[in-house]
């Protein structure tokens, strides 16, 4: 199924906007192109702060400023209800066994590419739109996920659980595009969020400190600091403060290499540390792998590819076997660093996304880091 083939004034889009300048030029574009264009905001968060004020209001109130100002129909939409049942309660199970999940990862898969695209589907939808710095092209009978072209903001990392449903409806205005660029466009159209810094972080967490957020969820359980040799180098304040290979928040002062994270042992509550940015055990040749996704075509034998295991980090070649219960076995051609329970692997041939799935366990020489968890 190929609707790109659609003429533009024949095509419905609706449009994630955010109330940023990169969904409010996602929508500009397709305005220009004339597409039949629906700008909605979602709401996913009760992110009400601790003087009543939403802070989602000011968003929502870009998002009608820019609507009026290129002309689109536009609403709100709430999806607290399925952003909690299907984004918040697996953040916070992965937290409980001790793992680093990926929130925006599962928020794409189960809100914007799901919730959403059925809701959008239902309005009579052809597409949905969303300001994501990403690619969809259709080659050969199948939708292909490609890099975006700005290689500092490119999302396909986050994006990686898409099926080739979604993305047959699925369109990315800006992703030929470099940020610059868009920044441009944003200003000489005149757009009230030409200027309007960037969000970062996970949305639910906004501005405010991820221990204390996390605390109001979760009771922390302090225990014991130690190397992997027993030594006691002073107390955490719960595993689930920690990821691997961070360095601040430890406490451990004196002489030598700073110490990092190597390790957690959530059985025993034991935070492992050692000294020295490049700890021997913090390095794997091979990870497993669950939950795989494919962009396109299910891969039944083992292949070469290129992978990335956090979202700032360089492709690395790998070797992917995939394995009959539905799990991946991955080995590094060269030894990576902090290889990290509950984080994406990503696969990549070029520019193509192929997919990706999630890290459940580091591997050595064979054996499986028992201490990495």
């Amino acid at each position: 199924m190929n609707l790109r083939t659609k003429a533009p004034g024949e095509t419905t889009v609706v449009v994630g906007m955010s109330g940023g300048v990169d969904s409010s030029v996602t929508a500009h574009l397709l305005k220009e192109q004339g597409y039949n264009v629906i700008g909605i905001f979602m709401k996913n968060w009760d992110d009400t702060d601790e003087n009543g004020v939403c802070t989602a209001t000011e968003d929502y109130e870009d998002v009608i400023a820019v609507a009026n100002q290129i002309g689109i129909p536009y609403y709100a939409v709430n999806f607290e209800k399925e952003y909690w049942n299907r984004v918040f309660e697996y953040f916070l199970a992965e937290y409980r066994l001790g793992r680093t999940p990926n929130p925006d990862v599962m928020c794409n898969k189960e809100i914007k590419f799901k919730a959403f695209l059925d809701h959008a589907l239902r309005l009579g939808a052809d597409f949905v739109a969303t300001g994501h710095y990403a690619r969809v092209d259709y080659v050969d009978g199948e939708h292909r996920l490609l890099r975006g072209k700005d290689d500092n903001k490119d999302q396909t990392y986050f994006l990686n659980q898409l099926s080739q449903d979604q993305l047959a409806r699925t369109m990315f205005p800006i992703g030929h595009m470099d940020k610059k660029d868009v920044r441009v466009i944003a200003e000489e159209a005149g757009l009230a969020t030409a200027k309007k810094k960037d969000s970062t972080g996970i949305c639910f967490i906004g501005e405010r400190n991820f221990k204390e957020f996390l605390s109001e969820y979760l009771p922390s359980q302090p225990g014991e600091m130690q190397t992997l040799d027993g030594v006691v180098k002073g107390r955490h304040d719960g595993l689930m403060y920690y990821t691997l290979g961070q360095r601040h928040g430890l406490g451990i002062g004196g002489d030598g290499d700073p110490w990092f994270v190597v390790g957690k042992n959530v059985k025993e509550n034991i935070l492992y540390v050692g000294q020295g940015f490049h700890h021997d055990a913090l390095y794997s040749d091979a990870l497993l792998a669950s939950k795989l996704s494919w962009t396109g075509t299910v891969p039944a034998t083992e292949f070469r590819a290129t992978a990335k295991f956090r979202y700032r980090q360089q492709d690395v070649p790998v070797t992917i076997a995939p394995l009959e219960n539905g799990e991946v076995l991955v080995k590094f051609d060269e030894p990576q660093r902090a290889i990290t329970p509950g984080q994406a692997v990503v696969f990549y041939d070029g520019d193509i996304c192929l997919g990706g799935a999630t890290i459940d366990e580091a591997y050595r020489s064979g054996k499986r880091l028992d201490y990495i968890g």
